[in-house]
C-alpha cells in the first residue's frame, strides 16, 4: 500500500519523520547494519568463517577441511566468478575477478587451499564493500523515489476522487491530508501547514506553508489538511525532472574510471601473459622446479592484479556524490565531480541566481499635495488587475502597509509604456519615466524618500528635481516608473530585485578558497554595477545576450581556467553547456536549465557551491592518494616476490588489505 494510504499521523509523528530526514550539513557515517545486510557481505564473511572453520578441522580431517575449502570457494567465489565470466563472454576482455579466481584455484592445485580461501575471502570482502558504497551512494541520491506518491484525491463537482497522479492537470484542485505526500507541484489555495521539504530541497526544517505558497511533489505534509491547485503536470513536476537526473547519475562515471577500466583489459592480459611465462620459463632457463615456478607464478598473479588501482575511483566519486545529494547538491555523474574539482571561476547569471529574481519596492517619491498611503493605495488598485512582475511588486508593498485597495474603473494597458485607470473619479498612469520628459512640473516633493531619506528639500519645485532624482534612483541600479495623477506628475515608485540572502557570503567563500567570481548579466551596467558591490563580485560583464554570455564563458576559460557557471533561466542554458560544469538552480530555475546542467542545486543555496567544490577537491585529493598508494603496493609486493621470495598468504593480505584500504579510504566522503 502507498504511503499515500496510510491513516492521519499525528504531529509527533511528522516531526519525528522531519528529524529522521538527512538535511544540509547532517553527516552520516557508514550505517553497519545496512553493510551486514549486504548480501555481498553475508556471502564474504560466510566464507571467511567457513576458512576458519576448515582451517581448524584440518588438523583432524585432511578430507572434511578441504570439502570446507571448497564450500568457501564456492560461497566467497562465485558472484566474482560469474561477473569474471560474463565479461570474458560478453566482452571477449579479461578482468580482476578472473585472475584472482584462477589464483585462488591455483593455489588451491598446489596444495594452499587456506591461501586460496583467503585470497578468496579478502577479495569478496573488498568487492562486498564497494558495492556497498554503491548502493549507499544510489539510496542517498534516489531516495526520493520512494516517496513518489500514486495517486492524489481530487475534488471535481463537490465530490473527492482518487485517480493516478499521471491523470493530474495544471488547473486540478487536490486535497492534501496531514502525513500524506504532496502528489503533485502546485500553490496551496486553502489550508495552513508545516511541509517537509528535505526530499527535494535539502532544508533540514519543515516550512510552514499557507494560501499562495509553493508546495513541491514527493514531500510531506505535516499537520494541516491543505487544499492545492496544481500547477504542473506530473512529468513536468520538480520531482519529475530530479527522477530524469538520478537516471542520469547512477548510469554516468568519470573518464578516469573509463581509462582505468580500458586499461584493465589490457593490464590483465600482461599479468596473465607474465604469469605463464613464470611458469613455463623459469624451470628451463632458471632450474626452478615446476612447483616452485607455479607457486611464484600464483603469488605473481595475486600481487600484480590491479584490484586496488580500479577501486581508487568509483567508490570515492560515489562518495561524494552521497555526501553532496544529502546537502541537496545534485550530480549527474561522476564525470561532474572530476570537472568540479578543477574550478577556477564560478560565473554566476544575476537574476534569479544572485538576487531572487522578484522586484520589491524600495522607494516611493510623492509630489505636494499628495498622501503617500492614498497614492500608493491607488497605485495598486489599478496594478491587482495586471500580471507584470513590477505590477505584483506594487502590490504586495501596498498589501505589506496593511493598505486596503479602492475600487479601480476603467483599467487598460498602455502597450509599450505602463496602465491606467480611474479610481474616485481620478485618472491615474504609472508607467516609464519618459512622463518626466514632456511634462511640467508644478508640484514639489513631499515625500521625497521612502526608505533611505536622501532626498529632502520640500521646496524643491523644478523638473530638474525630478531628473536628478530618477537619475539617483537609476544608478543604485533600480527601476523607476512615474506616477500620473490626471495628467499631473503625482510622484516616482523604485524597485530592485533583491540579493539573495547568501549571495555575498557565497561569494566571500569562494573568493576564500583562491577561486575567481563572474556575474555575466544581460541586464543594464548601472544595475550589474549595484549588485556586483553588494555581494562582492570583482568581475563584472553586463548587457550581455545569451550568445554574448557563451562568449565570455570562454574567455574566461582560456584566461583563468574551468569554469562552473551557474544559472536558472532557458536564456542561460547556452552558457550552462559552454561551461567546464553548469550548475543549474533547482527550485527557481527553468526546465531547460535543469535538463543543460549537469549539476542542479536543489534548495538553491548558492552558499553550498564552495562546500561542493572543496568536497570535489578533497574527492580529487583521495582518489590520487589511492592511486599512489596501490601502485607503490603493486610494485613492492612484486618486487618483493622475486627478491625476496614472498608466500602467498603475505601477498594475499597486501594485495588485498590494499584494496580494502583505498576502499575505505574513498567512503570517509560519506562523512
Amino acid at each position: 500500500m502507498q504511503a499515500i494510504h496510510q491513516p492521519i499521523q499525528t504531529q509527533a509523528k511528522a516531526e519525528q519523520r522531519s528529524a529522521n530526514t538527512p538535511g544540509p550539513g547532517r553527516g552520516r557515517k557508514p550505517d553497519f547494519r545496512a553493510m551486514l545486510s549486504n548480501k555481498e557481505m553475508q556471502a564474504a564473511l560466510g566464507s571467511g568463517l567457513l576458512m576458519l572453520i576448515a582451517w581448524a578441522t584440518a588438523s583432524w580431517s585432511n578430507q572434511l577441511s578441504v570439502l570446507l575449502y571448497i564450500v568457501a570457494y564456492a560461497i566467497g567465489g562465485w558472484t566474482k566468478a560469474k561477473e569474471g565470466i560474463e565479461t570474458l563472454v560478453k566482452d571477449r576482455d579479461l578482468d580482476v575477478n578472473l585472475l584472482m579466481i584462477a589464483a585462488s584455484l591455483g593455489a588451491a592445485a598446489i596444495g594452499y587451499w587456506n591461501e586460496g580461501a583467503m585470497l578468496i575471502f579478502i577479495f569478496a570482502l573488498s568487492g562486498a564493500l564497494e558495492s556497498y558504497a554503491t548502493e549507499r551512494s544510489h539510496k542517498d541520491i534516489s531516495s526520493l523515489l520512494a516517496l513518489k506518491p500514486e495517486t492524489a484525491l481530487r475534488i471535481e463537482d463537490g465530490k473527492m476522487n482518487r485517480v493516478s497522479i499521471n491523470d493530474l492537470q495544471p488547473g486540478d484542485l487536490l486535497l492534501v491530508k496531514p502525513g500524506e505526500l504532496v502528489p503533485a507541484d502546485g500553490v496551496v489555495y486553502r489550508g495552513s501547514s508545516f511541509i517537509n521539504q528535505a526530499s527535494i530541497t535539502g532544508e533540514s526544517l519543515p516550512v510552514d506553508k499557507v494560501a499562495g505558497d509553493e508546495v513541491y511533489a514527493g514531500t510531506v505534509n505535516g499537520e494541516g489538511a491543505l487544499y492545492v491547485e496544481v500547477t504542473k503536470s506530473a512529468e513536468g513536476s520538480l520531482f519529475g525532472k530530479i527522477i530524469k537526473l538520478v537516471e542520469e547519475a547512477q548510469t554516468e562515471m568519470p573518464d578516469s574510471q573509463r581509462f582505468i577500466e580500458r586499461f584493465e583489459g589490457i593490464y590483465a592480459r600482461i599479468v596473465v601473459a607474465v604469469t605463464v611465462l613464470v611458469i613455463v620459463a623459469t624451470p628451463l632457463l632458471l632450474g626452478w622446479t615446476w612447483n616452485d615456478a607455479f607457486y611464484k607464478a600464483m603469488v605473481f598473479l595475486v600481487v600484480a592484479s590491479p584490484c586496488a588501482l580500479v577501486s581508487s575511483i568509483m567508490p570515492v566519486m560515489l562518495s561524494a556524490m552521497s555526501s553532496s545529494a544529502r546537502r541537496g547538491i545534485l550530480f549527474k555523474g561522476g564525470a561532474h565531480v572530476e570537472n568540479m574539482a578543477q574550478t577556477r571561476v564560478v560565473a554566476f547569471d544575476k537574476t534569479g541566481t544572485l538576487t531572487m529574481g522578484t522586484p520589491q519596492v524600495t522607494d516611493i517619491i510623492t509630489a505636494d499635495g499628495y498622501d503617500r498611503t492614498q497614492l500608493l493605495g491607488a497605485v495598486a488598485a489599478i496594478e491587482n488587475l495586471s500580471m507584470h512582475p513590477l505590477a505584483r511588486a506594487i502590490v504586495e508593498r501596498a498589501a505589506k502597509e496593511d493598505i486596503n485597495l479602492p475600487i479601480a474603473e476603467q483599467v487598460q494597458a498602455l502597450t509599450g509604456w505602463g496602465i491606467e485607470g480611474k479610481v474616485n473619479d481620478v485618472l491615474w498612469k504609472i508607467g516609464k519615466t519618459d512622463e518626466l520628459d514632456t511634462h511640467h512640473m508644478s508640484s514639489g516633493i513631499n515625500n521625497a524618500n521612502d526608505t533611505e531619506g536622501q532626498w529632502g528639500a520640500s521646496d524643491m519645485k523644478d523638473l530638474a528635481v525630478w531628473h536628478g532624482i530618477r537619475a539617483q534612483l537609476e544608478g543604485e541600479g533600480k527601476t523607476v516608473s512615474a506616477i500620473t495623477a490626471n495628467g499631473e506628475m503625482a510622484g516616482l515608485i523604485a524597485m530592485r530585485d533583491t540579493v539573495r540572502p547568501q549571495a555575498a557570503a557565497a561569494v566571500k567563500k569562494l573568493e576564500a578558497m583562491g577561486v575567481k567570481v563572474a556575474m555575466l548579466t544581460g541586464d543594464r551596467p548601472e544595475s550589474a554595477a549595484v549588485i556586483a558591490r553588494e555581494t562582492g563580485v570583482s568581475l563584472v560583464y553586463a548587457g550581455l545576450l545569451p550568445e554574448d554570455k557563451v562568449k565570455q564563458v570562454h574567455l574566461l576559460r582560456e584566461q583563468y581556467g574551468q569554469v562552473l557557471m551557474v544559472g536558472d533561466g532557458v536564456n542561460d542554458a547556452p552558457a550552462l553547456a559552454a561551461a567546464t560544469v553548469g550548475m543549474g538552480m533547482g527550485v527557481s530555475g527553468s526546465g531547460t536549465a535543469l535538463e543543460v546542467a549537469d549539476v542542479v542545486l536543489m534548495n538553491d543555496n548558492i552558499e553550498e557551491i564552495a562546500w561542493v567544490i572543496r568536497q570535489a577537491r578533497r574527492a580529487q585529493r583521495t582518489v590520487k592518494q589511492n592511486m599512489f598508494f596501490a601502485i607503490t603496493v603493486i610494485l613492492a609486493l612484486i618486487a618483493g616476490n622475486f627478491l625476496q621470495d614472498v608466500a602467498l598468504p603475505l601477498g594475499v593480505v597486501g594485495h588485498e588489505g590494499s584494496t580494502i584500504l583505498v576502499i575505505l579510504n574513498g567512503l570517509r566522503l560519506l562523512r
